[in-house]
């Protein structure tokens, strides 16, 4: 723990934590939110799925685009853009008045898809200059675990809000948290003191950068067992239950211990695999889980990789690209696992109907041994850091740094 109390003394660095998990809090917030929304208004869920769908590939799309822009035009000037126009979204769903069509709904949600603001690819671009080389990936897990209270404190406050008050207002508190959280983040000093240079690299050039695919691959496919594995457990207790809410709790938990136990150990070339394996054992388990305790158990187990393994992505991508192509980089990883995470739920989804929740966890089971297969047949593709520092390859142009 002492080396995440020296990263939470460094100037800054706590700050700019706590500033970026405010202003992504309504990632935690939105989906629930609209879905409760939506099929209030339309009495459909598959209405709210349009809607969800809509607003997810807004979100695909604009990923790595708006990411790369912060190179072109400046980090606040994207980042001011986006958060007001994504905001301004999520109140016009909240407000727009009854017996508005459905295709409005989903023409907004897209719009604020494509405007989400990318506070994510941002941080992971600004921490390698606001700290020494050492500690660089125990930042990157503390980021990883941090950022589970999003997935855990999310959905609770949405869930409460919208049920015991209103869905109006649960849409219209995730659209504080954006406009707060990002003015937090975009006004923090950092923000301002970091240049990312204009990448002279055709867009979409940095995928083929092997390091970069395998992380997005390796990215997709866990996330897509993560979602498999949060289906597959309501399914087997029941939306809304006490014991599915418990289960899904002891993952992220699991995920946030494994980040903070293990994000300072040395990053090899076979750290991603390590730690997939584990998440393998959890995933595996799940499916021959017979009753509360023992799925509780797995997705513990499994949840100690999570943290640890985006850690190690992160880390991987930030040490193999130039400075000006960091944010593209994180912003495709971001699709990736995005699409993962429909993917893993649409394809559990249908194993439940077929063969219920036990079919949704060997869906993850699979996704899970994919996840592990990927970086020891890539394993070349992955650097190694023991002894190295994390951070990006130096352009040719200077680049102020921030570290003390």
């Amino acid at each position: 723990m002492k080396s995440y109390l020296d990263l939470l003394r460094t100037s800054g660095v706590g700050r700019i934590i706590a500033a970026q998990l405010t202003a992504r809090f309504p990632s935690g917030m939105l989906s629930l939110a609209y879905l409760l929304h939506v099929e209030h208004l339309f009495h459909s869920y598959g209405a709210a799925g349009l809607v969800l769908a809509t607003t997810s590939v807004g979100q695909a799309i604009s990923g790595p685009l708006t990411s790369r822009w912060m190179g072109r035009w400046a980090m606040r000037p994207v980042l001011i853009l986006t958060t007001l126009v994504c905001s301004a979204t999520m109140i016009v769903v909240a407000l727009l008045p009854a017996g508005v069509p459905l295709p409005v709904y989903m023409a907004v949600g897209l719009l604020g898809g494509l405007a989400f603001p990318p506070v994510q690819p941002a941080v992971r671009t600004i921490y390698p200059k606001m700290v020494t080389a050492r500690q660089l990936t125990p930042l990157f897990s503390l980021d990883a675990s941090a950022q589970e209270i999003i997935w855990v404190a999310g959905p609770v406050v949405t869930t409460f809000i919208a049920t015991q008050i209103s869905t109006v207002l649960a849409i219209l508190i995730a659209a504080a948290f954006c406009l707060g959280g990002g003015a937090w983040f975009i006004f923090s000093p950092e923000v301002g003191r970091v240049r990312i240079p204009r990448s002279k690299r055709a867009f979409g050039k940095v995928l083929t950068r092997p390091t970069v695919l395998v992380v997005t691959v390796v990215g997709f496919v866990l996330i897509g067992a993560c979602a498999a594995i949060e289906a597959s457990v309501v399914a087997s207790f029941g939306e809304g239950s006490v014991e599915s809410g418990a289960v899904l709790a002891v993952f992220a938990l699991g995920s946030l211990v494994g980040g903070l136990a293990f994000g300072h150990a040395p990053v090899g070339r076979w750290s991603l695999a390590r730690r997939m394996i584990v998440f393998v054992v959890g995933a595996v388990f799940s499916v021959i889980a017979w009753e509360f305790w023992s799925l509780t158990a797995a997705v513990l187990i499994a949840g100690l990789a999570v943290a640890p393994a985006l850690a190690v992505m992160f880390a991987a991508v930030s040490s193999s690209v130039k400075f000006s192509d960091t944010a593209e980089a994180y912003g495709w990883v971001g699709t990736g696992q995005l699409i993962g995470a429909a993917a893993g739920s649409a394809i559990a989804g249908v194993m439940i109907d077929h063969f219920d929740a036990k079919g949704g966890l060997a869906a993850a089971a699979g996704f899970a041994v994919f996840a592990f297969l990927v970086p020891v047949i890539f394993v070349r593709a992955l650097p190694d850091l023991r002894g190295r520092d994390a951070s990006p390859i130096p352009d040719t142009e200077p680049v102020q740094t921030l570290r003390p």
